[in-house]
C-alpha cells in the first residue's frame, strides 16, 4: 500500500486524512520540527503533506524515490523547491482557498482594533494609565471615506477589498499579475505602481505571496511614502515587511499602528527589538502594534478545509486522476 507522509503540524489521530485516503493508502504523521527529522523517513512516501514549521529543500526532495505529489497544505509555496521538484517530475500543489474568510476578516478585525482605538484602549485601561476617557486615543478618524490599498489581490485580497467596500471604503488595489477589468467587475480601483498605492492609503493590508519581488517591499523608504498616521496590516508573509522599519515608524508616529500575523522568524526571540518595545509599556508600539502567532488562517472550518482538500489531492494523484492548483507546471 502506498505511504502519504505528513511533515509537521499535525499530530492527531489524523480521521480526516484516513477517511479519504484509507483504501489507497497508509497516512503517517512524522510531527517533525525540521527538516533533517525527515531523513530516513521519507524516502518511498508515494505523496507528501506539508504545512509551515520549516522548509523542504531540495536535500529533501532528491531523496525522494517513489512520490507522486507535494501537496504545500496551505496559501504560500516559499517553503518549498517547487522549481527543482519539477526537475524531478514531482507536481507541487496548494490549497488556495482553505482560509479565504478567516484571513480576510482577521485583516480586517486589525483594521478595525486599530484605526478605531480599541486595541491602544484595552492596553491603556487595563493597566491603569491615564484617563477612563475617549481622549487617550485622540485624534480618531471615520473609517468611512478613507482609502484601503490593497497589494495582492488574489482571493484573499478580494475578500478584504468586498468588506472595505462594505464599510464604505474607497479601496485600491496593486496587483501587476491581475488582468485589466477584474477592478471593474469588483468596483474598486487599481493603482498602476505600489507607490502611487501606498501615497493613497490610510491603510495598507499585504495579500500578496513571497517572492524575489515582494521580498523586504514595505521597507523604510515605502513606508515613508504613506501618509503620516497610517495604518499597516500583513496577513501575507513576514519577510514581505522590513519589521524594524515598520517599529522606527511607529516609534516616530509616523505609523499611527500596524497589525502582524507573521514575522520572518517565527516564533521571535525574546530579544527581538520589535518584540521588547510590543512588550514595553512605556514604548508606543505596546499600544499601537498588534501581534498574531501567524494565526490569520486558524478557524475550526479552515483547518478542516485544508486537511480534506490536502487529503483529496494525494487521492487524486494516486489513483491517476487530474491534481488540481498545481504551481510548478506539471
Amino acid at each position: 500500500m502506498h505511504r502519504v507522509i505528513i511533515t509537521d503540524f499535525i499530530s492527531d489521530d489524523l480521521a480526516p486524512e484516513r477517511k479519504i485516503l484509507g483504501a489507497v493508502a497508509q497516512v503517517e504523521a512524522l510531527n517533525a520540527l525540521r527538516e533533517e527529522d525527515l531523513f530516513g523517513r521519507i524516502e518511498d512516501a508515494a505523496a507528501i503533506m506539508m504545512y509551515h514549521s520549516f522548509a523542504v529543500t531540495r536535500k529533501t526532495i532528491e531523496r525522494l524515490r517513489n512520490c507522486r505529489l507535494i501537496v504545500r497544505c496551505g496559501v504560500g509555496v516559499d517553503n518549498v523547491d517547487h522549481a527543482f521538484a519539477a526537475t524531478r517530475g514531482i507536481p507541487v500543489a496548494n490549497i488556495p482557498d482553505y482560509g479565504t474568510e478567516d484571513v480576510a476578516d482577521t485583516a480586517i478585525g486589525m483594521m478595525l482594533s486599530l484605526t478605531r482605538g480599541i486595541h491602544l484602549y484595552n492596553s491603556a485601561l487595563r493597566e491603569g494609565r491615564g484617563e477612563w476617557m475617549y481622549t487617550q486615543a485622540v485624534p480618531l478618524q471615520r473609517l468611512r471615506g478613507k482609502t484601503l490599498g490593497i497589494i495582492g489581490l488574489g482571493r484573499i485580497g478580494t475578500a478584504v477589498a468586498l468588506r472595505g467596500k462594505a464599510l464604505g471604503m474607497n479601496v485600491v488595489f496593486y496587483d501587476p499579475f491581475k488582468p485589466d477589468g477584474y477592478d471593474k467587475a469588483v468596483g474598486i480601483g487599481r493603482a498602476e505602481t505600489v507607490s502611487e498605492l501606498l501615497a493613497a492609503s490610510y491603510v495598507v493590508s499585504l495579500h500578496c505571496p513571497l517572492t524575489d519581488q515582494t521580498r523586504q517591499m514595505i521597507d523604510a523608504a515605502a513606508i515613508a511614502q504613506m501618509p503620516r498616521g497610517s495604518y499597516l496590516i500583513n496577513t501575507a508573509r513576514g519577510d514581505v515587511v522590513d519589521v524594524d522599519a515598520a517599529l522606527s515608524a511607529l516609534e516616530s508616529g509616523h505609523l499611527a499602528g500596524a497589525g502582524i500575523d507573521v514575522l520572518p522568524q517565527e516564533p521571535p526571540p525574546n530579544d527581538n527589538p520589535l518584540i521588547v518595545a510590543w512588550r514595553n509599556p512605556r514604548h508606543p508600539a505596546h499600544e499601537r502594534l498588534i501581534l498574531n502567532p501567524h494565526a490569520a488562517f486558524y478557524s475550526e472550518q479552515g483547518l478542516l478545509d485544508m486537511r480534506v482538500k490536502g487529503a483529496q489531492a494525494c487521492r487524486r494523484a494516486l489513483v491517476g486522476e487530474p491534481v488540481r492548483n498545481v504551481v510548478n507546471g506539471r
